[in-house]
């Protein structure tokens, strides 16, 4: 009986059978705990800010960049300002197109250039191709689906309009 089979026991305790169940209890360890963490109560985001219905300059504009207190972000496409303040984490401070955070992105959409442009003064982007000034306009499609609007981006000497809570978003803005 020299050529006995090992017992259970043994095979349990030989030392890849203990790497393996150490192996096992680790993973089994993980899923439990990152159950628990997923259970945490995280604390409430921050109210939503309240609407904003106005005109703008292009100097106004350069204020809502997501550095102010409130964070608000604002961009415009084609002379419409959205209120892209819920996507802060793409147009806001650090995220990959701040650049057009507090700008009119219109020129950057069209031409796929996220560079920030320190053009103080309203671009009437004449100088674009057909195709850049359909890019644009799908950008604008794009976010009139998704952003509120906030109001329109005034050129030289225009005047701002006179918003009402009751006035429909997209009569002022086109």
């Amino acid at each position: 009986m020299a050529d006995a089979a090992p017992t259970f026991w043994e095979e349990l305790t030989s030392p890849l059978n203990l790497v393996l169940i150490a192996i096992i209890v680790y993973i089994i360890y993980k899923i439990i705990k990152s159950n628990f963490e997923s259970e945490k109560s995280y604390p409430p985001p921050p109210p939503p800010l309240p609407k904003l219905r106005k005109d703008l300059t292009v100097a106004e504009l350069k204020k809502y960049d997501g550095t102010q207190s409130d964070g608000r972000v604002l961009l415009a496409v084609n002379s419409v300002i959205f209120d892209v303040t819920k996507g802060k984490r793409f147009y806001g401070p650090g995220g990959p197109y701040a650049a057009f955070a507090g700008k009119d992105a219109t020129r950057g959409l069209a031409t796929g250039e996220v560079a920030a442009s320190e053009n103080d003064e309203y671009d009437p982007c004449s100088d674009l191709t057909a195709d850049e000034i359909a890019s644009a306009k799908e950008w604008e499609e794009q976010f009139r689906e998704k952003y509120d609007i906030v109001g329109r981006l005034l050129k030289p000497g225009e005047t701002p309009n006179k918003y009402s809570d009751d006035e429909s978003e997209e009569k002022k803005a086109q």
